[in-house]
């Protein structure tokens, strides 16, 4: 009989590792956290690809030893290249946390590598492990704690699916079957477990707009066991990549680290991971220039945290904070009025420039969405916001995976909207108005660790 699942975790831990010449893979495996942790801070805008100069230095650094003197000139080569990318990012960056971090960390490493400015640079590459034999099924002698399902085969119950959503302008369904509309503008935490964290960011569709959608998505899948090893997931728009911050596609050299692997479905569009060691498939999808995210998970992971205060942290359990939510209802009737060529002024959601008329919205998304369920809804909603008929797909797909991901086909369609009365969000616990916040502050402990870099 196995243990409860939520003391088996080992929760990763970062800092600064002193990276000096005898810095190895230790030292450099801080980096994909420390990404995540820096994306907590809103970055100055979406276009700082700083995240990707990151990924490639860790990609072609992440497989060697701790350099020598004889292999020095490839490591200063790979800092050259790192340092090249920043430079090539700069404009964009400016007020960026990460990208300042990065570039006294280039510094740092240069300095005590003995690395000179000038010289070759090379080709970032990705780490790639080699495939596991036979199919692609997890191996045979796996250990069972690294199969979730299987797992439960001295228990009296199957374990209980959820599912989670975000998509579009952004529409959020949670792990309780609750549908809102938020704004949620800037860095937002989607799951923070004691096995996995997911982290959104949203940026407007167009300046000056309050219509947003996800640009930046980050995952961290945690130390576990004997099953997978320490693994981060990054998108951006126009980045959907097939492989983790590592180069890998699996969970490490562990035992069970097939237990946690990441698929492409559609090359830029669609990639699927499967974290079965905690019965979990996670989808992400580009569609036009933004990102969705949708996940089936067990509740016992779901309800997996240390902290049970700290539940009413995160968007797919809570829904979005009160003050964040948009009275979709008031926004349908102003737009179904035949006089309201756009929404009134009073909206909560202002109108785009070149936005569709309603009866052409409706006409579009009922192409995709015949049932006028949250989902055709949502379609409309962000026809009239945005102008962009990518949205269309968004909230397409967005049902697709909850067809494939949601254990009960009886709630796939959903028609009432959840906008929370202050008294109920109050009664969970959620604050008013301090959520991009907290975020950071959860950080704050980690800011020496963290600054010592500079």
């Amino acid at each position: 009989m196995q243990p409860p699942r939520e003391r088996l975790v080992v929760t990763g831990r970062a800092g600064w590792m002193g990276m000096g010449r005898g810095a190895g893979p230790s030292a450099l495996g801080f980096w994909p956290t420390f990404a995540f942790l820096l994306c907590s801070f809103p970055a100055a805008t979406s276009s700082c690809k700083i995240l990707k100069c990151n990924s490639e230095f860790w990609s072609a650094t992440a497989g060697s030893h701790a350099p020598a003197p004889d292999d020095a000139p490839e490591f200063c080569a790979a800092l050259r290249t790192y340092a090249l990318c920043t430079r090539r990012t700069a404009r964009t960056c400016r007020g960026d946390l990460a990208y300042h971090s990065a570039v006294h960390g280039i510094e740092d490493l240069m300095s005590q590598h003995n690395c000179s400015k000038d010289g070759p640079t090379s080709q970032p590459h990705l780490r790639t492990l080699p495939p596991p034999p036979g199919d692609s099924q997890e191996r045979s002698d796996s250990p069972e704690i690294c199969h979730y399902e299987k797992s439960f085969h001295n228990r009296a119950a199957a374990p209980n699916y959820t599912h989670c959503g975000l998509f579009g302008d952004p529409h959020l369904r949670t792990f309780t079957d609750r549908f809102q509309t938020c704004k949620v503008q800037g860095a937002w935490p989607l799951i923070d477990n004691n096995y996995l964290n997911v982290q959104v960011t949203n940026t407007p569709v167009l300046p000056g707009s309050a219509a947003t959608a996800t640009s930046k998505l980050t995952i961290i899948f945690k130390n576990f066991q004997e099953c997978v090893d320490q693994k981060v997931y990054q998108a951006e728009m126009d980045e959907l990549p097939a492989a983790f911050a590592d180069g890998s596609k699996n969970g490490g050299d562990k035992h069970g680290a097939n237990s946690l692997k990441i698929t492409e479905k559609v090359s830029g569009q669609h990639v699927e991971i499967q974290a079965k060691y905690i019965g979990t498939t996670i989808v992400v999808r580009q569609v036009g220039g933004y990102l969705t995210f949708a996940v089936r998970m067990p509740e016992e992971v779901v309800n997996a945290v240390e902290d049970r205060d700290s539940q009413g942290l995160y968007l797919c359990l809570r829904g979005c904070p009160l003050n964040q939510q948009i009275d979709f209802q008031a926004f349908r009737a102003g737009a179904e009025s035949p006089s309201a060529h756009r929404l009134p002024a009073a909206s909560p959601a202002p109108s785009a420039p070149d936005t569709f008329p309603y009866e052409t919205a409706v006409a579009k998304c009922k192409e995709k969405l015949p049932v006028e369920d949250l989902y055709y809804q949502a379609c409309v909603f962000d026809l009239l916001t945005t102008g962009d008929v990518n949205f269309t797909l968004a909230a397409y797909y967005a049902l697709e995976d909850v067809k494939m991901l949601h254990s009960n086909k009886d709630k796939l369609h959903l028609y009432e909207r959840t906008r929370e009365p202050p008294g109920r969000a109050a009664a969970a616990g959620l604050p008013p108005a301090p959520w991009p916040l907290l975020g950071s502050l959860l950080l704050l402990p980690l800011l020496p660790v963290l600054l010592e870099a500079t």
